[in-house]
């Protein structure tokens, strides 16, 4: 148990407390993120590409975030881009995690039974994977025709931080990343949204990736990709990683490729989530999903 004295502010006035609490089983996290650019719909060259970078990272890390469609970028032409799940792509991702002894969370294209999936995997050094396929299609590019949507949430668990995965344009949907509290137990620690998003919308990226962790009260990491795509799209990246106050912790260089480790401290998010105690006054909900 540790006693904090915390000092807060209200219009002019002072409370001076003490907040009692203990620090949980959580380690630091150390988190990777890859920026990159991505080869239009050539697999072979991305793996490659990748795998020079992964090799870059000379710290130990604990989780490393590359940008949605890892391997293709984001096409929607299957027949071209989706893998079965024991493709040569999943080997490449168990493979680097191995090399690297740290988890990969990648999206790639899968192809499984009558359908098609943009699909995270987060896959560990063992071998053994999650995986969460997207919610939440993007319509203007006619991905909600071709592939076929997620139905279930995913937590994953790393070094006891709890991660909650998403994919591009599900970050503008909050109910689906809503977090949750009960028993003084907080859903997840940290949102990590992997993605393709456009320049013209960079600065609805940057304010999504900041509410989603104001009002979640938990750290979130955006990664995505810079470059230009298939269609002639310009991606400027501006992945970043925020603190459950809002507070930008890192934030990539505009249209750069860059690798950036970095410390997520669990003592920090404890004593936060401890002293300003929102998550107690969060409604309940359920989700109906549509379809």
């Amino acid at each position: 148990m540790r006693k904090i004295k915390i000092f807060t502010y209200d219009n002019a006035d002072i409370f001076n407390f003490t907040l009692i609490f203990k620090i949980g089983k959580m380690q630091d996290l150390i988190l990777t993120i890859v920026q990159t650019n991505l080869y239009w719909e050539e697999r072979e060259k991305n793996l490659d590409h990748f795998s020079q970078l992964i090799e870059r990272i000379a710290e130990p890390t604990d989780l490393i975030l590359l940008p949605e469609t890892f391997n293709t970028g984001f096409s929607i032409n299957p027949s071209i881009c989706a893998e079965p799940m024991e493709g040569p792509s999943m080997q490449f991702l168990g493979k680097m995690a191995c090399e690297k002894n740290a988890v990969i969370m990648a999206t790639l294209l899968i192809r499984e039974g009558d359908g098609c999936f943009n699909r995270l995997v987060c896959m560990h050094p063992d071998g053994k994977f999650k995986t969460y396929d997207k919610r939440h299609l993007f319509r203007l590019s006619e991905e909600y025709k071709i592939f076929t949507a997620g139905h279930h949430q995913v937590l994953i668990e790393v070094k006891e931080w709890k991660i909650s995965p998403v994919i591009c344009y599900d970050l503008r949907f909050p109910v689906w990343s809503k977090n949750t509290w009960k028993n003084g137990v907080y859903g997840y620690d940290l949102l990590v949204c992997l993605a393709n998003w456009p320049e013209t919308r960079a600065q609805v990226w940057k304010t999504l990736l900041m509410a989603r962790a104001i009002e979640n009260q938990a750290f979130v990491a955006g990664v995505n990709r810079v470059g230009h795509d298939g269609h002639g799209t310009g991606h400027t990246g501006d992945s970043r990683v925020i603190d459950a106050k809002g507070n930008v912790l890192f934030a990539a260089a505009e249209g750069n490729e860059e690798i950036h480790t970095m410390s997520l401290s669990a003592q920090d998010l404890s004593l936060f989530r401890e002293s300003f105690t929102v998550g107690m006054d969060w409604d309940h909900f359920s989700i109906n999903l549509n379809k």
